[in-house]
């Protein structure tokens, strides 16, 4: 499979990309937990179908540390008992976060009630803002049929030079 379109060879994507990397810089400098960042990016990317990003966030995660066990069990991380209550709140964030065209109350109040109970305020900003960054990322990823697979860990900024 090849792609319908590259991004980062075009000048105008090629200049999003940078800034929408830059954009992901600031959430991975933040507060919330690397370990919260890489469930919440990958579970966005199971929902979305979006290989690519399912790929580069598996990778970066078993890189950095993460076990095979808990990134099998992310797709059902309800029914898992490796996450902790605050990783289970920011999954539920993720997916309600990631779904909103599937209810019309979009995020609950419960789950945003969680949320707040696990999360500060700087986490919080980080939590939404990745929530938001990785489905624009893994739309963008589906619409070009981006393929999975060939992805090495800490080479995402390798692709924007």
């Amino acid at each position: 499979m090849t792609a319908r379109f590259d991004l980062f060879g075009n000048q105008t994507s090629a200049a999003f990309a940078k800034r929408f990397f830059n954009a992901a810089l600031v959430i991975q400098q933040s507060p919330l937990p690397a370990t919260t960042q890489a469930l919440v990016s990958l579970r966005a990317s199971q929902i979305n179908g979006c290989g690519f990003c399912v790929d580069m966030h598996t990778k970066e995660a078993t890189a950095a540390g993460e076990s095979p066990e808990r990134l099998n069990l992310v797709a059902v991380w309800r029914e898992a008992t490796v996450f902790t209550e605050a990783e289970r709140a920011a999954l539920a964030l993720a997916e309600e976060g990631t779904r909103l065209a599937d209810a019309h109350t979009g995020v609950s109040d419960e789950t945003w009630a969680r949320v707040r109970e696990h999360y500060d305020d700087d986490q919080i900003a980080a939590l939404v803002s990745l929530v938001a960054l990785i489905n624009a990322a893994n739309r963008l990823n589906v619409i070009v049929r981006n393929p999975a697979g060939e992805y090495q860990p800490d080479t995402a900024a390798e692709l924007l030079n």
